[in-house]
C-alpha cells in the first residue's frame, strides 16, 4: 500500500527556522551583550565626566571676559543647567539618531569631527595589530624550533627588552635617531603638509609618517605574541598528529607552518581582541607624541577643553569598534578551529 502524498510530504519536509540555528542565536546574544556594554559605557562615561569640576562654559569664560549673565545664558544654550538625569536622557535620545551634539572646540558637529579623525586611528591600530601579530608569531615559531639554542636565547632577550620598555620611550628614541640624527623619517603628522600626491605616492607618504608610530605602539605586543607563540608552538609540536605527520615523511617546514601553526595561532587570536582595546587607549599617547590627528589626540584635547560631547562621542565610537572587532575574532576562532562551538 503506497503512502499518500500528504504523508510523504510530511515525512520528508524539514522545517527551516532561521533563528533556531546556533549561529543566529549566537549573533543575537552577542548583539544584546554589545548593546548592554555600550549603554554602560555611555552612562558611566557621562557621570564620570559630569563629576569633574568645571564645565565647557568655565573653559570658554577663562579665555574671555564673560559676565555671570553671559555664562548662565551659555549654560542654558548647551543644556548644562538641566538636572543630570535630564541631560543624560536628552543625550541618549539624540544618540539614537547618531546625533552626538556640537563640538565648540572644533566648531563643528561631533560626528563630522569623528569621521575625520577615526580613519587615522583605525589605520594606526590595524597596522599595529597586523605587524605585532605577524612578527610575534614568526619570532615565536623560530624560537620554538630552536628551543634551548643561542638563537632562542637571543630572541628571548630581545622580546624581554621590548616588553620592559614603555612605548613613549621607544617613540622618543625613534624620533631622536631616525628624524633628528639621520633625518630619514618625518617627525610628526599623518601626511606631508600641503602634499598634492595621490595614489601610490600618497600611500607611501602616509606609510612613512606611520612607520615610527606603529613601531612604537606594537613593540610591547611583539614581545607578548612572541612568548605566547613560543609556548603554544612547543605544546602543539608534542601532539600526536604532529608526530604522525613527521612519521609520514612530511617536510619539517610543512609540519610547522601548515599543521602546527594553525592550532598555535588560537591563543594569539585571543590576545588580538585584548590588544585592540589596549591599543585604542595607547593611541592617545602615541598620537600626541607624533602629532597624528586621530581619535586619541582628539580625546586628549577634548579632556583639557572640557568638550563633553566630543569626548563622549570618541568613547562611544571607540567602544563600538572594540566590540565589533572582538565579535569578528570570535567568528575567526571557528575558522581556525572547527571544533570550537558557539555558546
Amino acid at each position: 500500500m503506497s503512502a499518500s502524498p500528504t504523508s510523504a510530504t510530511r515525512q520528508t519536509a524539514v522545517p527551516f527556522h532561521f533563528l533556531s540555528g546556533p549561529l543566529p542565536r549566537y549573533v543575537l546574544r552577542r548583539l544584546s551583550q554589545a548593546v548592554l556594554v555600550l549603554l554602560l559605557v555611555i552612562v558611566g562615561s557621562f557621570f564620570l565626566l559630569k563629576m569633574a569640576p568645571g564645565d565647557l562654559v568655565d573653559v570658554l569664560a577663562g579665555n574671555s571676559d564673560m559676565t555671570a549673565e553671559q555664562m548662565a545664558a551659555l549654560r542654558t544654550q548647551y543644556g548644562l543647567d538641566q538636572p543630570l538625569l535630564v541631560q543624560l536622557f536628552l543625550y541618549m535620545k539624540r544618540l539614537v539618531t547618531l546625533d552626538f551634539g556640537y563640538s565648540p572646540l572644533n566648531a563643528a558637529p561631533v560626528l563630522d569631527v569623528i569621521m575625520q579623525r577615526w580613519p587615522v586611528t583605525a589605520i594606526l591600530v590595524a597596522s599595529s595589530v597586523v605587524v605585532s601579530m605577524t612578527l610575534g608569531a614568526l619570532l615565536g615559531v623560530v624560537s620554538a624550533r630552536n628551543a634551548g639554542k643561542p638563537i632562542d636565547l637571543a630572541i628571548s632577550m630581545v622580546m624581554l627588552l621590548f616588553y620592559a620598555t614603555p612605548s613613549f620611550v621607544i617613540a622618543i628614541c625613534f624620533i631622536l635617531f631616525f628624524s633628528v640624527f639621520l633625518g630619514v623619517m618625518p617627525i610628526a603628522g599623518f601626511a606631508t603638509v600641503g602634499t598634492q600626491a595621490t595614489g601610490l605616492a600618497y600611500a607611501w607618504d602616509v606609510a612613512k609618517h606611520l612607520a615610527m608610530p606603529v613601531a612604537a605602539l606594537c613593540t610591547f605586543y611583539i614581545a607578548i605574541y612572541g612568548r605566547i607563540g613560543r609556548a603554544a608552538m612547543l605544546e602543539v609540536l608534542k601532539l600526536d598528529y604532529v608526530r604522525t605527520a613527521r612519521a609520514k615523511g612530511i617536510s619539517e617546514r610543512r609540519v610547522i607552518y601548515v599543521h602546527a601553526l594553525r592550532n598555535a595561532m588560537l591563543p594569539l587570536v585571543t590576545m588580538a581582541g585584548l590588544q585592540v582595546s589596549a591599543l585604542v587607549g595607547g593611541a592617545v599617547l602615541i598620537e600626541t607624541i607624533f602629532g597624528l590627528p586621530g581619535m586619541g589626540r582628539t580625546a586628549f584635547d577634548a579632556v583639557f577643553e572640557r568638550d563633553t560631547n566630543l569626548l563622549l562621542g570618541v568613547l562611544f565610537i571607540s567602544s563600538l569598534s572594540v566590540v565589533v572587532v572582538n565579535f569578528i575574532i570570535d567568528l575567526l576562532y571557528m575558522v581556525l578551529d572547527p571544533r570550537v562551538e558557539l555558546t
